[in-house]
């Protein structure tokens, strides 16, 4: 089984790392809704300290982004500087992210997918190749695909853009247009648990 199905089953709730698969009757989590190894379906989930629930939205976070210990704790640092809420300056910024915002509008089954493209040079951004995921997407930019019958080959036929990003699906174009408010962010992070984790 693959590392992103058992981290599923790690933290018992679908993170959708593998795109329309997560959402289809070939879930891991569908078929065995309990710990991975040997004696996950006769171990019962322990009840978390604080600091073990604190621990595990954190990991939850890392897992679900793609991003090493480093690179998170330094988006919570920044987001800490920021202006207003903590959490969700956080969210804002992994949100927007290059790779995120490509898998957001559909372009990929997952994110780890998106990163890939954009390493390989196949996104543009105001009409400049970016090939660096993290790049910071910001309001009015425009993103497009340099590489159509790939992304065609790849992309999610269901998948339906947040209201932040405007998209134009058939020419692999989209704009941001706004940075997302919480309430426009679909993830299953408590990001205040993050925040007092961070805050210890």
């Amino acid at each position: 089984m693959e590392k992103s199905c058992r981290s599923c089953r790690k933290f018992g709730e679908k993170l959708f790392s593998k795109g329309e698969r997560c959402s289809s009757v070939k879930c891991a989590l569908n078929k065995r809704n309990y710990a991975p190894g040997s004696h996950g379906a006769s171990a019962r989930r322990k009840k978390s300290s604080e600091y073990g629930l604190q621990l595990t939205e954190k990991q939850k976070a890392k897992f679900e982004y793609g991003l090493r210990e480093r690179q998170f704790r330094n988006y919570f640092e920044k987001a800490a500087k920021s202006q207003g809420n903590t959490g969700e300056a956080l969210l804002q910024n992994l949100e927007t992210r290059l790779d995120n915002v490509i898998y957001r509008l559909g372009w990929t089954v997952s994110r780890a997918q998106a990163r890939q493209i954009v390493n390989h040079g196949h996104i543009k951004v105001n009409g400049k190749q970016v090939d660096i995921p993290s790049f910071q997407v910001k309001p009015k930019d425009v993103v497009e695909v340099a590489n159509k019958p790939l992304i065609d080959s790849v992309a999610q036929d269901k998948a339906t853009p947040p209201n932040w990003l405007k998209s134009n699906k058939k020419e692999y174009k989209a704009e941001l247009v706004n940075i997302p408010s919480r309430e426009e962010i679909e993830t299953p992070i408590e990001e205040q648990l993050i925040v007092e984790f961070y805050s210890r």
